[in-house]
């Protein structure tokens, strides 16, 4: 009797422990999807995945045309690169999550300014990201906080 409880015992703490780490992975995962920025030029950032680390690409802008034109990265300081579309820019990049409830570790590139920062993110539920971008320390930041969107 005593072999049967030790046997059930193991099988609910490894069931237990599976389920832990199902659980962590799938966190790590509701970052995914299609993000509404705020600001005075909104934009639809899509995040995904590759191999365990966060990207986020632009993939609308409310105003996606100047002067008829699709909108360029005109204030990028690599000259070889001023000229990309704004609509495909990855702005996002190498966040991994913590394994807790943040994206650390990663850029976030700000097309406006032509400037990267250091930054990490968090959700603050299930619709709602703040992602802080900041120089050296995070105090000396802004944060923005992003929808999901069903686009």
């Amino acid at each position: 009797m005593q072999d049967m409880k030790t046997g059930i015992a193991s099988l609910i703490l490894i069931g237990s422990l599976i389920s832990l780490d199902t659980y962590s992975q799938n966190k790590a995962d509701d970052i995914l999807g299609v993000w509404l920025t705020g600001g005075k030029e909104p934009a639809k950032v899509q995040i995904n995945k590759i191999g365990e680390k966060f990207y986020g690409k632009i993939i609308w802008l409310k105003n996606p045309t100047e002067n008829g034109k699709p909108r360029i990265d005109g204030n990028n300081p690599d000259k070889e690169k001023s000229n990309n579309p704004i609509i495909g820019l990855v702005i996002l990049k190498d966040f991994k999550f913590n394994g807790d409830d943040e994206w650390k570790g990663g850029d976030i590139y700000d097309p406006e300014s032509g400037k990267t920062y250091s930054s990490y993110m968090y959700l603050k539920d299930k619709n709602t990201l703040k992602v802080r971008g900041y120089v050296g320390v995070s105090l000396l930041g802004r944060t923005e906080t992003w929808i999901r969107s069903s686009f």
